[in-house]
């Protein structure tokens, strides 16, 4: 991730990033004379671009920080943009309260969750579990040909929750799955999630 931890890539494939700023220098950049003069530069990006996946090491987890390696330094920013914010907001606690709002003190009313009584049969402490279910999104719906090649576009739904042998996913733990497809990458949105 791009500015997560103290390693990170400091020369990005983005034009925001790897461009001098129009209020350093205001001369016009062309595309290609961007690319030659800033992408292939040794020293990090002048501007600061935060909260942006990069695509990451190669096949033999090797990473390139270089700006004009963009098969491994071009960031997915408005693609994922959607997702990680979802995933950061399940990840947050949850209150009526939002970091962007500026109301005034006591505009928002705050009610507490009734404190549940542990019955016997359960752990002596309570926490708070997410029942989950994803949606995929990947189905041929058009095919055109193009200097002799056959390609798909793809549009489908398919909705997955929990393995098996998971009923639900306690606060502070986490789901990794690996979803491998060889069309284009599928559209992954969480469809529903229950605080139990």
């Amino acid at each position: 991730m791009v500015d997560y931890g103290k390693i990170y890539p400091q020369q990005v494939h983005h034009r925001g990033s790897s461009i001098v700023s129009i209020k350093v220098d205001s001369s016009f950049v062309s595309c290609r004379g961007g690319y030659a003069t800033w992408f292939s530069r040794k020293a990090s990006d002048p501007n600061l671009l935060t909260a942006a996946i990069v695509c990451g090491p190669d096949a033999y987890n090797n990473f390139g920080d270089h700006g004009d390696n963009y098969e491994q330094t071009e960031p997915a920013t408005y693609n994922n943009a959607p997702l990680l914010g979802l995933l950061a907001s399940l990840n947050s606690p949850h209150t009526a309260y939002d970091q962007f709002l500026s109301l005034p003190e006591g505009a928002l009313q705050h009610n507490p969750m009734p404190q549940l009584k542990p019955t016997p049969a359960s752990a002596p402490g309570i926490s708070q579990s997410y029942l989950l279910n994803l949606l995929f999104q990947s189905l041929s719906s058009k095919k055109w040909i193009y200097k002799g090649s056959t390609y798909y576009k793809y549009s489908n739904a398919g909705s997955y929750g929990f393995p098996a042998w998971l009923d639900s996913l306690a606060a502070g733990k986490s789901l990794e799955f690996v979803y491998v497809h060889s069309a284009s990458p599928a559209d992954i949105s969480v469809s529903s999630y229950n605080l139990v």
